[in-house]
């Protein structure tokens, strides 16, 4: 079975609950609603390289415009994070 390749031009911020502090573009991504934009990536687990996880892009309306990034539950409640490079 082939390995799918990791999607480049996105870094891993965050991995933890929903809730969590964390920052996407400046924002706390968990204060505000998630747009789904409808599009994904394929990106390797923080800790476990060998692992390839899809993650849904989505979009939260900051004052400077839209903040893209995707997201994706590695498993129950454990949410994964990144931004663009």
């Amino acid at each position: 079975m082939a390995v799918e390749p990791i999607t480049r031009g996105w870094k891993f911020v965050h991995i933890g609950f929903e809730d969590d502090a964390v920052e996407v573009g400046g924002l706390n991504p968990w204060k505000l609603e998630w747009v789904p934009r409808h599009d994904r990536i394929t990106a390797e687990h923080p800790f476990y390289p060998a692992e390839r996880h899809t993650m849904w892009t989505y979009e939260v309306l900051g004052v400077n415009g839209p903040v893209v990034f995707p997201a994706g539950e590695f498993s129950n409640g454990v949410w994964d994070i990144f931004v663009p490079e």
